[in-house]
């Protein structure tokens, strides 16, 4: 089996697919697809027949007799990586811990990250406001939920003393806030968390500024 990540480095759902591979310690293979360029490459036929939302990531996941199968949206991908390849667990075995994991990462991926979307905030840009005022809010309101669902549960990472689904949707989150000059002064108990993600390899080897792909600030 091969797995093909068809992705952009600045992009935060790709993000969390990079992460999980990393800590499932598995080989794939990058594929670049550039959002800005040439109007979006996520737009161009032949990447809308793998992903009709025309967004990234997607997995290509290739059998080892050709057959080929396409997921698309982060937290699905991640969900099918854990299921196939279980260790480590990104979701507690506690219905109720897994629960909760899957909740705070709804927070950023249906809560945050959609209002701050490239689609989204050029649009804003076409409507004649200011993209970055635009995010700001939405994020600082995300990550203050975020944060106070969080202390209920957190240990060295956002659920317990492992990383999960949570982290993997609030690490890039975190690398979008500082993007869009969101303050983080308020958020320590984010900031430790992150810290000890950024601990473990599979989190830093992920990290936007890594990728081959990656564009000058």
């Amino acid at each position: 089996m091969k797995l093909r990540l068809h992705n952009y480095w600045r992009s935060s759902a790709s993000h969390r697919v990079r992460i999980a591979l990393g800590l499932k310690r598995l080989e794939w293979e990058y594929v670049v697809v550039h959002i800005l360029r040439d109007g979006g490459e996520q737009h161009r036929p032949d990447y809308v027949a793998k992903n009709p939302m025309e967004q990234v990531p997607t997995l290509e996941v290739v059998d080892d007799d050709g057959g080929v199968r396409l997921l698309q949206q982060s937290l699905a991908i991640v969900e099918y990586l854990d299921e196939r390849w279980p260790d480590p667990p990104l979701l507690p075995r506690d219905p109720y811990l897994r629960a909760r994991s899957r909740a705070l990462a709804e927070i950023v991926n249906s809560g945050i990250q959609p209002l701050q979307n490239l689609s989204v905030t050029n649009k804003v840009k076409a409507l004649g406001g200011d993209e970055r005022t635009w995010a700001q809010g939405f994020i600082a309101h995300g990550l203050s939920a975020y944060a106070r669902l969080a202390a209920d549960t957190a240990g060295r990472f956002s659920v317990g003393d492992a990383p999960t689904l949570a982290d993997l949707a609030l690490v890039p989150q975190l690398h979008s806030a500082r993007r869009f000059g969101v303050p983080l002064d308020d958020f320590g108990l984010l900031t430790r968390i992150e810290a000890a993600c950024n601990e473990l390899p599979a989190f830093t080897a992920a990290e936007p500024g890594r990728q081959p792909d990656a564009q000058p600030a």
